[in-house]
């Protein structure tokens, strides 16, 4: 969230070159590629970097190569992004003309971009997001009529964190160059497990296969989705069920046995906590802060608000624990006796407050399990001291999603089922289940009351459909939030995060009529866009906006409009 209105973040040039660099590489990640040949070869050499770096280059000294973490074998490929350098290594790989090849390599860490040039046709690429596990990414291309080499390269994006990758492959006809020999059959996935339940669905995890390129999970003997992946949500499931799940690898040479059943059992109600709030919630940030918004204090926000996030925590010197100091000097005399009244006052009205770790320039980081615990404990003692409801996740410069959700559900442990747990991620944040921020949330999803994704300051996105769209419309609303109700999260747990005002953020705001109109598309399929979802969500959360003060400088517009049709909804 911004704390400054109307001015990009720091760095927003090279963000709005990323966004059309992110939408590029997107819609070539969909490249569909076919099974290889019998004859065909890995023509990438030293693909494993168990020789070092023999036949790749890597940008301004950037690579090197580690013994952990690896996919494959006893070496990976370790590269470490600057300011000013993408950390970008190449290999030219010998091919035939006029031929076709799939490029794949498995990579963890920070961004990381897998692509090919010189094909002599459409170049290609393919990029995830910061991922804690291995991943695997995967696109084809077909070489000219008189090409006989290409350069394949990874690499990571400028100030972001290290990239690993291993097992880098250029499967298709010999090229002449020498490579690895083609795939044999991957064996069984082991280490099946279920890792959570809803009402609804179903969490697994398994261990990594080596040789696999994806996997196939099966519910009572049917496929029922495949992943690249070694985790699947299974969505669609009968309250108070039980289910058999397994698990089988695939790549180019085939398909593995079945793993061994589990079985996963789908509790008796939704998840989602957030005891006492309605079914259809608005959600609003309100400025513990002067930015030029209209002052407010608790007792001036709206009843239309169902959750009142205060905004901001501060952090502290000790790693991960935050605090709270209210800005009685900027807001005008608010002293703190007056602030608890009024949080209490909301919460007799059926209100929610709760307070915001984060923001724009928040700083917090929770990275261990030690600054797990200080978190925990930190906003617990907030909690007690003002009354608050629980916590808005706000990090808008990183999220570690192992430590994260150790700190939630060790809070949810203290706090207990009433606790509230809101998410405000920015839509590059909410693209692959295997960002962060999205594993995060699947990974609290029984204890998660809602996420409001920030659909503005960003840019063109791919919505559900594969397809790009551009930010300020009713498609990019629904066709992302798509992302989610399709990617794991139940629709009670997913509302629409936008500006109150054109004041409000740098870019991306729509008028209270587009966000009703993407609320009717979502929930009714009325009032869409050229994005039409596959079937209704009757019960979508709401919206968010930022923020009350932007809102209350417009004359409440946003409120009046949004909140009664929110409430109204089916």
């Amino acid at each position: 969230m911004d704390r400054v209105p109307g001015i990009p973040r720091p760095g927003g040039r090279r963000l709005r070159l990323w966004s059309g660099a992110v939408t590029a590489a997107l819609a070539l990640s969909f490249a569909v590629t076919g099974q290889a040949a019998a004859a065909d070869v890995n023509n990438a050499r030293n693909a494993g970097f168990e020789s070092g770096l023999s036949n790749w280059t890597c940008s301004a000294g950037s690579g090197t190569t580690v013994s952990s973490p690896v996919h494959g074998g006893s070496a990976a490929l370790k590269a470490t992004p600057a300011g000013q350098d993408n950390a970008k290594c190449t290999q030219t790989v010998a091919v035939r003309p006029n031929s076709t090849y799939t490029l794949s390599a498995w990579v963890q860490g920070g961004y990381t971009y897998l692509g090919a040039t010189g094909t002599g046709t459409t170049d290609v690429s393919t990029w995830t997001p910061d991922s804690a596990g291995w991943k695997q990414l995967s696109t084809a291309f077909t070489t000219g009529s008189s090409t006989t080499s290409v350069t394949v390269y990874l690499h990571g994006w400028y100030g972001q964190a290290a990239y690993y990758a291993d097992d880098v492959s250029v499967l298709g006809p010999d090229g002449g160059g020498g490579g690895d020999p083609a795939p044999t059959v991957p064996a069984a996935p082991g280490g099946l497990a279920v890792t959570g339940t809803t009402s609804s669905s179903v969490s697994l995890a398994w261990n990594t296969v080596s040789g696999a390129t994806g996997y196939n999970v099966y519910r009572s003997g049917t496929k029922v989705t495949a992943v690249t992946g070694t985790s699947a949500t299974v969505t669609g499931l009968a309250a108070s069920t039980s289910y058999p799940f397994q698990v089988t690898a695939v790549n180019a040479a085939g398909e593995s046995a079945k793993s061994a059943t589990v079985t996963g059992t789908t509790t008796a109600g939704g998840g989602g906590g957030g005891t006492g709030l309605p079914k259809h919630v608005v959600t609003g940030y309100w400025q513990n802060f002067d930015n030029g918004a209209a002052i407010q204090r608790i007792s001036d926000v709206p009843s239309q608000y169902d959750i009142i996030a205060v905004s901001f925590a501060d952090a502290t010197s000790t790693p991960g624990a935050v605090t709270f100091n209210l800005d009685t000097a900027g807001l005008r005399g608010y002293t703190v006796d007056q602030f608890k009244a009024d949080i209490r006052t909301k919460q007799a009205a059926g209100k929610k407050v709760i307070v915001s770790v984060g923001g724009e320039r928040g700083t917090v980081a929770v990275n261990d399990s030690a600054s797990a615990t200080n978190f925990a404990n930190s906003v617990y003692s907030l909690m007690q001291t003002y009354g608050f409801d629980g916590v808005d996740i706000d990090l808008e410069n990183g999220l570690n999603a192992t430590y994260m959700t150790q700190a939630l559900r060790s809070l949810s442990a203290k706090a207990g089922p009433s606790l509230i747990i809101t998410m405000a991620p920015q839509t590059i944040d909410m693209q692959s289940t295997s960002a962060g921020y999205f594993r995060t949330a699947l990974n609290v999803k029984d204890i998660l009351t809602v996420v409001n994704t920030q659909y503005y300051n960003s840019g063109s996105m791919l919505g559900c459909d594969g397809k790009v769209y551009s930010q300020g419309s009713v498609d990019f609303l629904t066709a992302l939030a798509c992302i989610q109700l399709e990617g794991g999260l139940a629709p009670s747990q997913v509302g629409l995060g936008v500006p109150a005002s054109t004041r409000g953020a740098g870019s991306g705001y729509v008028s209270p009529t587009v966000v009703n109109n993407a609320l009717d598309c979502l929930t009714k399929l009325t009032n869409c866009g050229s994005f039409k979802p596959s079937r209704t969500y009757p019960d979508l959360r709401g919206a968010m906006t930022w923020s009350t003060n932007w809102d209350a400088t417009a004359g409440n517009a946003w409120s009046n409009t949004v909140g009664p049709h929110v409430h109204a909804l089916p």
